[in-house]
């Protein structure tokens, strides 16, 4: 990878924006590198939970509109991708269903949203802050927004929309809002703290949260009954897995269940 860093530290993988000196905006590379990323993170038996940061001060700022004007084959080809819906930025959007930590180190400004609002769990430096400056430059916020409106009160998402670069939302306004569930002070320890959350959710069945992850993003595109309805499919198709016999087995024997890996 050149845009990105990605390793695994135990059962944790790390995907890192790694473009510090451009505020680790998606350059062609990067959008390239997304996809592949979130692939090999995704096949690795050994990852169970996946935490997206940023490198340097600023955790992600969207599009480098900037690099791509010159290079006119990709801006057309993420332009297809955002006319037809296929983008292909986030865990989300690659359809994958590991738990996925975004541990937001300093700024996450207009397309960096995305990775904010399709993660499972979001975690905050205190020094963190969020932002949407599409319309101060005369753009559409759609995306990244109508997702953040389905997890947070609409009217702090739309002020934060409209106001556009004039104002940002603190870590700990975020946290009010429910946009994230927990502010690290001081933000040195984010990458501790996140590790060390991501580590205790990685105890459990690969399989089973998998499922309980697909039963609940569903949830988000259904009504309450066809939501249900697939979260009982969901729930069913456990029905069998050898993790519900060794999960049972384990509490009872007070050791550490040993879980099937994830199909």
């Amino acid at each position: 990878y050149e845009t990105l860093v990605v390793e695994r530290r135990g059962p944790v993988g790390w995907l890192v924006f790694d473009r510090p000196e451009a505020g680790n905006a998606m350059d062609a590379t990067m959008l390239a590198e997304l996809e592949r990323a979130w692939a090999d993170l995704d096949a690795d038996p050994a990852v169970r939970v996946i935490v997206t940061t940023g490198n340097g001060r600023t955790f992600q700022t969207g599009l480098d509109v900037a690099q791509l004007a010159r290079d006119p084959e990709a801006l057309r080809e993420q332009s297809r991708r955002t006319k037809r819906a296929e983008l292909r930025l986030t865990a989300w959007h690659n359809q994958v269903w590991k738990p996925v930590i975004a541990a937001v180190n300093g700024v996450c400004a207009g397309g960096g949203l995305h990775f904010v609002a399709d993660a499972d769990i979001v975690v905050l430096a205190s020094d963190a802050t969020l932002l949407d400056p599409h319309v101060s430059i005369g753009q559409v916020s759609a995306y990244e927004t109508i997702a953040l409106v389905r997890k947070s009160p609409m009217e702090a998402i739309l002020r934060m929309a409209l106001v556009g670069r004039h104002e940002r939302i603190t870590a700990e306004r975020a946290l009010q809002l429910g946009i994230g569930s927990q502010v690290v002070d001081p933000p040195e320890r984010l990458r501790d703290e996140v590790q060390a959350l991501a580590e205790t959710i990685a105890r459990n069945s690969p399989a089973a949260m998998a499922a309980t992850k697909r039963a609940l993003w569903g949830a988000l595109e259904a009504g309450l009954t066809d939501a249900c309805k697939a979260g009982t499919a969901e729930l069913v198709g456990m029905w069998g897995h050898p993790d519900q016999t060794e999960g049972p087995a384990a509490f009872a024997e007070k050791r550490d269940a040993a879980w099937e890996a994830l199909a």
